[in-house]
């Protein structure tokens, strides 16, 4: 049951995943916004700024061209270069890749090749900052495309975090319990700018994964009394109240109202304080999704990834990481049905890798990311000829003072494995 991305525009053009997705991403990337397909539920940060286009040789080349330009670089290039690709990239790039995986998957693989000059990053701006703050300080990493951000990343920045936190110490106070627990641990998702990573090693706090939330959210309650988890509300909702903590302790942070919109008293009585931030592709999915699968599937197995709200979750057989839907797939039998709640372009990649499975998206739309969709072999050529001609292009360096304090609340995230 796979499909092209390009079908399913065509077969819905009045959804919200337009028909100006089949364009070349470059055509966008000097707008304001996320680009075309992006949810109507993105919050867009001002000031917006975007980078010039591609140059228009790259724009003008057949597919057969690019894949050429990007087979002979990779060819010249050889062990200087590694490419990673997150699993929601497009497959016309992923096929380039030397590591496939989620974002704990790639921090720990871009570890791996300590020889390499360079990383090239086949996913969005936070992933090549964090595989920037853990490479070597002479290894170089590239975005191919610096429009490829993310808007769940963008709905936490610094200086709402940094108020909200001035806040809570206000309430709580800066010191201890008897048993030595800080106030509160700050707990940030892979999905956020280097900034908000240093924050939270600045404060005695980690960065999760959806592969290790679990184990994270322990580590931070064997240190504070409560958690501060943000940007994504979502995945910090489903893996608390799977640990058994009580949705009426998990309060919600929204930075424009006075305490977030809480009182004094819930906030004392939080175990885990929720940022409203959330992934627009993975918010798509519903519960009424689901109960459309099993209509027209029965026995149909669904799984979802957590960032999705937690009636979905709660109603689906299975949640995960794209890595464990990956490995739930690989577990199944010839023959079963199983419907997935995750980002399009991993979930035809699934059923064109099992095609005696029937597997296909939950949501009809199927949008992909529209900002990992900006990942084009035009701008993976344009890099890699840079790289062989000596110029480093649309490359992401963090500044010390930030990657130091960030490179801490990583290493701490990465020593946090998933169970």
């Amino acid at each position: 049951m796979t499909t092209s991305i390009n079908d399913l525009i065509v077969a819905a053009p009045d959804t919200s995943c337009d028909v100006e997705l089949a364009k070349g991403p470059w055509e966008f990337d000097t707008f304001p916004g996320y680009g075309p397909g992006a949810s109507e539920n993105d919050v867009i940060p001002e000031p917006v700024v975007r980078p010039g286009q591609l140059p228009a040789e790259y724009q003008r080349m057949t597919d057969d061209e690019l894949h050429a330009r990007i087979r002979a670089a990779k060819d010249k290039l050889g062990s200087r270069l590694v490419i990673l690709g997150h699993f929601y990239q497009r497959d016309e790039v992923i096929q380039y890749a030397d590591f496939v995986g989620d974002s704990f998957q790639l921090a720990n693989a871009a570890l791996t090749k300590p020889d390499s000059d360079t990383i090239v990053f086949c996913g969005v701006h936070f992933m090549a900052e964090t595989a920037d703050i853990l490479a070597r300080p002479e290894q170089h990493v590239i975005l191919p495309n610096l429009a490829a951000g993310c808007s769940m990343a963008d709905m936490a920045d610094e200086d709402s975090v940094e108020a909200c936190w001035e806040d809570l110490m206000a309430v709580y106070g800066e010191e201890p319990d008897a048993d030595g627990k800080q106030p509160v641990i700050p707990v940030t998702y892979m999905n956020s700018s280097a900034a908000l990573k240093a924050f939270c090693g600045r404060h005695g706090g980690i960065v999760c994964t959806s592969s290790n939330a679990a184990t994270v959210l322990e580590w931070a309650f064997e240190r504070g009394q409560r958690v501060l988890f943000f940007p994504d509300q979502h995945l910090g909702r489903n893996t608390a109240k799977a640990m058994g903590i009580p949705l009426e302790q998990m309060p919600m942070w929204s930075p424009r109202k006075e305490l977030g919109g809480n009182t004094v008293e819930e906030l004392n009585d939080a175990k885990v304080i929720l940022w409203h931030g959330f992934c627009s592709v993975h918010k798509r999915f519903s519960v009424a999704q689901i109960e459309k699968a099993r209509a027209e599937f029965p026995g149909v197995k669904v799984i979802v990834h957590p960032e999705s709200p937690m009636p979905v979750v709660d109603a689906a057989d299975a949640a995960g990481s794209t890595d464990a839907i990956r490995k739930y797939v690989i577990a199944s039998e010839p023959g079963d049905v199983i419907a997935i709640g995750t980002e399009v372009n991993m979930v035809n990649r699934l059923a064109a890798e099992f095609p005696d499975r029937t597997i296909f998206c939950l949501d009809p739309v199927v949008c992909p990311c529209s900002t990992m969709y900006r990942i084009h072999p035009g701008y993976l050529a344009w890099t890699l000829d840079g790289l062989v001609a000596g110029e480093l292009r649309n490359e992401i360096v963090v500044p010390d003072d930030i990657a130091t304090d960030a490179k801490v609340a990583l290493e701490r995230m990465l020593a946090a494995l998933p169970k």
